[in-house]
C-alpha cells in the first residue's frame, strides 16, 4: 500500500454516491426533479476515516521495524493532511532508531508542549540512555512515566535503566508494575527476569520464565545479558533486598560468557534491552 491508495477511498465514495444517484433517477423514470442524495458529507467523512487509516499504517510500518519506509509515508501524510503532533513523534521515533538522535531530538523537544509530551520525554530519554548519560535517561524516563503511569513500555524502560545504570533496588518497581499490567508481554515478563537474576534470585528467574513459557532462545539471551551487566555495571546498588535471604546465591557464569556484549531477546521488538548494549545497533528489521 502506497500513499496513492489514500486518496482513492474518496473517489471511491464518489463512485459509490454517483450509483446511488443513478439509481434513483431509474426508479423514478429518468426525471431528474426528484431529490438526489448529498454527495458532500460522504466526502468530508471519507477523509477523516482515510487520515486515521494512513496514520495507522505509519504505525504499523514501525511496529515491523520499517522506519525508513514510514519516514517516507509521513513526508506524504504531511502534503495530505497536515502535521499533527502525533505524525511527528512518529517521525521523531523513526529518525532516532534509524541513527540521527540529533534531529530525532529537535523534534522531540517541540513536542513538550503537546499531547505527545508523555511519548516525548521517554524518547528524550532513549537517546540519553543510547549515549550513555544514564542520570538524564532517568529523569527523562520519570516524566514519562509521570504522565502515562500505566504505560508498560515507559515502565519497562526506566526499570531497564535503572538495571544498565546498577540501580537493581531501584528498578524492582517500575518492572514489577510492567509485568503485572502486562503479564503476556515478553518484553516485561524479560525484563522482571532480568532484575531476578541481578537481585541473586535466579531460582524466582527460572520459575517465572517458565511459567510464561518463554522460547529457549528468550531464555538463553536473558541469562547472557545478566551475565553481561553484572559484569559492567556499578555494584553499589546490586545488593538483594532483604526478603531474598533464603534464596539459593547465584550461579556464577562462565568468564567467556561474561565478555559477550548484551544479546538481542526474541521476541521483543525495539526493546530496551537491545538498544543499549555496546554493540547495538539499529535495523529495520526487529525479531
Amino acid at each position: 500500500m502506497t500513499h496513492h491508495c489514500v486518496p482513492r477511498a474518496l473517489a471511491l465514495l464518489f463512485a459509490a454516491a454517483g450509483c446511488l444517484l443513478l439509481d434513483a433517477c431509474a426508479a423514478r423514470g429518468g426525471y431528474l426533479n426528484h431529490v438526489q442524495p448529498s454527495l458532500t458529507p460522504p466526502t468530508q467523512a471519507s477523509a477523516t476515516s482515510s487520515r486515521a487509516m494512513y496514520l495507522d499504517l505509519i504505525r504499523q510500518m514501525q511496529q515491523k521495524g520499517a522506519y525508513y519506509a514510514s519516514l517516507a509515508h509521513i513526508d506524504a501524510f504531511r502534503q495530505l493532511y497536515g502535521d499533527p503532533p502525533e505524525l511527528r513523534r512518529l517521525q521523531a521515533d523513526a529518525l532516532r532508531e534509524v541513527g540521527q538522535p540529533a534531529r530525532a531530538e529537535v523534534v522531540y523537544r517541540g513536542l513538550l508542549g503537546t499531547d505527545q509530551a508523555a511519548a516525548a520525554w521517554h524518547g528524550l530519554g532513549l537517546i540519553d540512555a543510547a549515549a550513555g548519560d544514564h542520570a538524564q535517561a532517568e529523569q527523562a524516563l520519570e516524566r514519562s512515566v509521570g504522565m502515562e503511569p500505566i504505560n508498560v513500555n515507559y515502565l519497562g524502560d526506566l526499570g531497564y535503566e535503572r538495571l544498565q545504570s546498577g540501580r537493581i533496588a531501584a528498578a524492582r518497581e517500575p518492572l514489577a508494575k510492567a509485568a503485572e499490567l502486562a503479564p503476556d508481554s515478553v518484553k516485561a515478563i524479560s525484563n522482571l527476569a532480568l532484575w531476578m537474576l541481578l537481585s541473586d534470585r535466579d531460582a524466582q528467574a527460572d520459575a517465572l520464565m517458565s511459567r510464561a513459557a518463554l522460547p529457549q532462545a528468550t531464555r538463553d539471551a536473558v541469562l547472557q545479558l545478566a551475565a553481561h551487566l553484572r559484569a559492567a555495571a556499578p555494584a553499589a546498588d546490586a545488593a538483594p533486598v532483604a526478603d531474598n535471604a533464603a534464596m539459593p546465591p547465584a550461579t556464577s557464569a562462565p568468564q567467556g560468557m561474561r565478555s559477550q556484549p548484551p544479546a538481542r531477546i526474541a521476541g521483543i521488538p525495539g526493546s530496551m534491552l537491545d538498544r543499549f548494549g555496546p554493540s547495538s545497533t539499529t535495523t529495520e528489521a526487529h525479531p
